[in-house]
């Protein structure tokens, strides 16, 4: 983990500062290839396509029949899990389900003279949750992807997941999806895009995923639709003098163990915490610690502590990253929350640690990286709904705007529009 002094310099000079952003840059071409191939396969030999590559990449041999797990097995999963953990998924799923709630969006009409103008929201018919199986389980990523659908009134959800664990799928029976298929990779979301013998065909794919799942979903956009293309996981963390280093390691390190290429980015004001709190990382967290390889090549690439001259450059650097999860651990940390612009999620004072946030505080942890909380946002209710305009004119409405529009289809060049108008003024 560098440290890097910043005071008294321009931060957007800084090589470690632009490093870090570059991070995000996908090398995508050594696998496009391979992506677009097995998508082809997908779309065209449907459920031969995806038992080649289950076997291919994840030595599973399946039949059509074995893609679905039975429901006795989820049910089971659920039935099987130890008290503790099966409350605390369906408090999650609760807490989840009730702040997304508020999300919900209504139609609406607006009467004019002669008119009736409106927007319809309607929720897609069906979504397709991806939930990885590599590294570790994620029970929290089947509620977070899920609840959002729930919420929207979408009728059918179907998970894909590479040999699915007994926490995915006792998180899938609290959600209440019935249709768990054990698939994953590029297959699996060609499968979902396009549809398969044994697949229905989903206007939705959300769900994280490795550079295969990831470039997939960037390649099937448009036959359906995408969350995100996620990249690695990253926590930035301003702090003043008064933050506890002890506290502020911990939530460094609770990214960087995701991955390698996890970011683990402090701002401060003071370089005797920075210091403080390498040196906890690397001698005490650390130390014994179950994922120390991943944390340990994820704070040397891209851990760094960068001290600024006051909390207003913090926010500007904070800013210029972008980060996934912003935690502002400072003694009024509402004072910086106006300056804040791009920021996935923003975690307020010394209590509120990410991890509470992956899990049970109620937003969703599914969040724009990379630097796209620059112009995206959490996953939400309004990702699985369409709106579609409603317009109602009478003649009398006709008549006050038709010559507004003749001129504007004059202007365009475009006859036909005009005659559409013109041709309801000689009846």
């Amino acid at each position: 983990m560098k440290i890097v002094d910043l005071r008294g310099k321009i931060f957007t000079e800084s090589k470690e500062l632009e490093n870090l952003i570059k991070r995000s840059e996908m090398e995508v071409e050594q696998f496009e290839g391979s992506v677009k191939q097995i998508l082809k396969d997908v779309k065209e030999k449907g459920d031969q396509a995806v038992i080649h590559y289950t076997k291919k990449f994840d030595g599973v041999e399946l039949s059509p029949e074995e893609f679905e797990v039975p429901f006795s097995q989820i049910e089971e999963a659920y039935e099987k899990l130890d008290e503790e953990t099966r409350w605390a998924l369906e408090v999650a799923y609760e807490r989840v389900r009730k702040f997304h709630e508020a999300q919900v969006e209504n139609s609406f009409f607006i009467e004019e003279e002669g008119m009736i103008l409106g927007q319809k929201v309607i929720p897609m018919e069906r979504a397709g949750l991806y939930v990885p199986g590599g590294k570790a389980a994620y029970p929290s990523t089947v509620i977070m992807n899920a609840v959002p659908a729930i919420v929207a009134g979408v009728k059918e959800i179907i998970i894909c997941s590479p040999n699915p664990n007994r926490y995915t799928l006792a998180a899938a029976y609290i959600c209440g999806i019935e249709k768990v298929y054990r698939i994953g990779g590029a297959q699996a979301i060609g499968a979902m895009a396009y549809g398969t013998e044994t697949i229905k065909k989903v206007d939705k794919i959300v769900g994280p995923g490795n550079i295969f799942v990831a470039l997939a979903k960037k390649n099937v956009y448009g036959h359906v639709d995408i969350d995100s293309i996620a990249g690695p996981s990253e926590i930035l963390v301003i702090a003043d003098q008064n933050a506890d280093p002890e506290w502020v390691a911990a939530d460094l390190l609770s990214q960087a163990e995701h991955d390698e290429l996890a970011a683990a980015i402090l701002v401060t004001t003071s370089k005797e915490l920075a210091e403080k709190v390498k040196d906890i990382l690397y001698n005490r967290f650390l130390v014994n610690f179950s994922r120390e390889s991943i944390a340990r090549k994820s704070l040397e690439n891209y851990g760094h502590a960068f001290v600024v001259d006051d909390l207003d450059t913090a926010a500007k650097v904070s800013n210029h990253i972008a980060p996934e999860h912003l935690e502002i651990m400072t003694e009024n940390p509402f004072n910086l929350l106006n300056k804040i612009k791009h920021a996935g999620a923003i975690f307020l004072g010394k209590y509120s640690t990410e991890p509470l946030g992956d899990y049970v505080l109620g937003p969703n942890h599914v969040l724009p990286t990379g630097r796209a909380a620059r112009f995206s946002s959490p996953l939400g209710v309004y990702d699985f709904i369409k709106r579609s305009s409603v317009i109602y004119v009478t003649e009398e409405g006709f008549n006050r705007v038709e010559k507004y529009a003749r001129k504007i289809a004059e202007a365009e060049g475009l006859e036909a529009h005009k005659l559409g108008v013109e041709i309801r003024l000689s009846k």
